[in-house]
């Protein structure tokens, strides 16, 4: 591991640790040439299926967007601001243990819909007006009669 001080090669590990959730571990790092600390997470690289689009097109999983449509759906929500993480966790948990390869987007936005639902409402509507593809009101109307009708 290099130093991201010194950019030095030879550093070694002072303490490793178990994150609170047991899927990653922390380590704790000692630079041998400048003697600057830092930390390091390490977590196991496991295959996650490709994503079947409406279009038909197959895609590699993407953390970054699904991140983006988050945040966007989530802005200036009163949320914690660890719910993202939490959301893409708990997502990244069911496409590990999905026994398909490839998996329609469909099936992974309605895993997204039904994360924002307990969350935000708000933010549940906002990503599944653009996930859905809203076209007019009635739609919108649609949703918000399903949300109301639930409480």
């Amino acid at each position: 591991m290099h130093c991201p001080f010194c950019e030095a090669n030879d550093t070694k590990v002072v303490d490793s640790r178990l994150s609170s959730e047991g899927d990653k571990v922390r380590r704790r790092r000692s630079c041998m040439h400048c003697q600057a600390r830092f930390t390091t997470f390490e977590v196991a690289e496991l295959d996650t299926p490709r994503i079947i689009k409406q279009d038909k097109s197959i895609e590699t999983y993407n953390s970054s967007k699904l991140r983006r449509g988050l945040e966007l759906a989530l802005e200036k929500r009163p949320v914690d601001p660890g719910s993202v993480e939490k959301i893409i966790d708990n997502i990244e948990y069911r496409l590990r243990r999905e026994p398909d390869r490839e998996i329609p987007a469909r099936r992974l936005g309605e895993w997204i819909m039904a994360e924002l639902k307990e969350l935000d409402e708000v933010a549940y509507i906002r990503f599944a007006s653009v996930y859905l593809s809203f076209q007019d009101v009635e739609a919108f109307k649609h949703i918000i009669d399903r949300l109301a009708s639930r409480e």
